[in-house]
This record gives C-alpha cells, structure tokens and sequence, in this order.
C-alpha cells in the first residue's frame, strides 16, 4: 500500500493507493499535522509515501510519515521518473505539472497526450508516444479571468464561475460568465484540433479543482480525470521503488 501526500498552496491532498489504480481512500485538508495523518491512516501501514510539496512541510510531519513506511520519496526534480524531459529549465517544472503527466502516462502508455490541468492557472502539457514530456503552456486559470475583468475594470462586476454557463449574455453578469467560460471552452477544444493534426492519435486529460465547470461542454473530446496528480505521484513512488 503506498501513501501519497500532496502539499499545494492552499491545500494538501493525501491518498491511499493499492499499488496502481484509483485510489482507495483520499482527503483533502486545510493542512497537514500528526493527527491529521494518524486520523486519516486509521490503522492503516502503508509500505511507501511519497510527498510533494509546493511550501513548507513541519519537519515533525515528515519524520512522522518516514517513521511508518519502509521506503519514503520527497518529490522534487531530480527524482527518478519514467518520462524523459525535453524542458530547457527542468528545475522549474511545475512539480503538479510533471506529476500530471506522468500520471497520464501511467494511464494511457505509448500513446501521444495532452493534459490540461484546470487550477489557479490552466496548464497545457504534452507527452508524445516516445515516452518524452514535451513542453507545455501556462494561462490564466478560470477564477483569474473573472477577477482581472473586475479588478482591473472600473465598473465590471466580480462574477463567479456557474454550470451550466450561456453561449451568449443577456446582461452584464451573463455576458462576463460566458465570455470568460465559453472561452476556456473554445480554448481547450483549440489545442486538442490543432494537436490532433499533428498527432492523429491524440488522447487528452482534463484534470484540476475547475475540471467539474468544463466536463460537460469537452466529455466527447477530453477525459475527465479527477486524480491524475495523485496518481502521476503513485507512479513515481512505484518507478522509484523499482530502479
């Protein structure tokens, strides 16, 4: 049984795998502590954690995590992975970003990938059938859109995210929601068709917090995949288990 613990800005996600597959447990948390993970493991002994964190995790914590498991993982860019990098600057790789795609590629091996992550920013990544992570864009994630339109408007209203959202607006709420979301939708399709032309045989992964907004309006195209993070990291820990 593998643990694995993913420590984001505002969040941390712990989840509980039998090897490979979807997880059998997970939860999500304000932030990690000793109890927190005692309460969570309820007994359980997993034989191997990996932990990747964006900011700092108490010592205590980590020390806590090792003292349970035979083999530990602290995730970074020099961990051994099954992809090979072809990113002029590795070491600013989102660690989210590599995880994502390893985890698609845990999923869908030997075959060309796009996965677009749906968080504070919205990443585009592409795994080609070789094995080789390619490269990737960063834009604007959904709730940055809304927010720059009124922040930096003088008179545009904050607007939140809603399903389903209109193709076009009937006020000025209506017209924010849609542009900004009918948008994104129109985005995402873009990169698929014009990746697909050059990659025929393209699968694309729709993961990240915002994912539920937009599962509707690309489910014929792009999958939808709560867990991709989780599961890149739990592919990691068992690659780094086995070299």
């Amino acid at each position: 049984m593998n643990l694995v613990i993913d420590q984001g800005n505002s969040r941390c996600k712990l989840a509980l795998f039998e090897q490979v597959g979807e997880p059998i447990r997970e939860t999500d948390l304000p932030v990690l502590d000793q109890a927190s993970l005692q309460a969570f493991l309820d007994g359980d002994k997993p034989d191997a954690a990996i932990l990747s964190a964006v900011k700092h995790v108490d010592q205590t914590v980590i020390d806590a995590v090792k003292a349970r498991v035979g083999h530990f993982v602290h995730f970074d860019a020099s961990t051994p992975q099954p992809l090979r990098i072809h990113y002029t600057t590795p070491e600013t790789l989102g660690l989210d970003r590599l995880a994502a795609a390893v985890g698609a590629w845990s999923l869908k091996p030997a075959h060309n990938l796009l996965i677009i992550d749906m968080g504070t920013a919205i990443t585009y990544d592409l795994v080609t059938a070789d094995g080789t992570y390619r490269g990737g864009n960063i834009a604007p994630g959904l709730r940055l859109r809304l927010e720059a339109l009124h922040e930096k408007t003088g008179s545009l209203p904050k607007v939140e995210p809603d399903v389903p959202f209109e193709a076009f607006g009937t006020d000025t709420t209506s017209a924010i929601r849609a542009g900004v979301m009918q948008g994104i939708v129109y985005e995402l399709h873009g990169y698929f068709r014009d990746l697909k032309t050059a990659y025929p045989d393209l699968f694309a992964f729709l993961t990240g917090g915002d994912r539920f907004y937009f599962a509707e309006s690309v489910k014929s195209d792009i999958f939808v995949c709560k867990n991709l993070v989780l599961t890149g990291l739990n592919a990691i820990l068992n690659y780094h288990a086995s070299i």
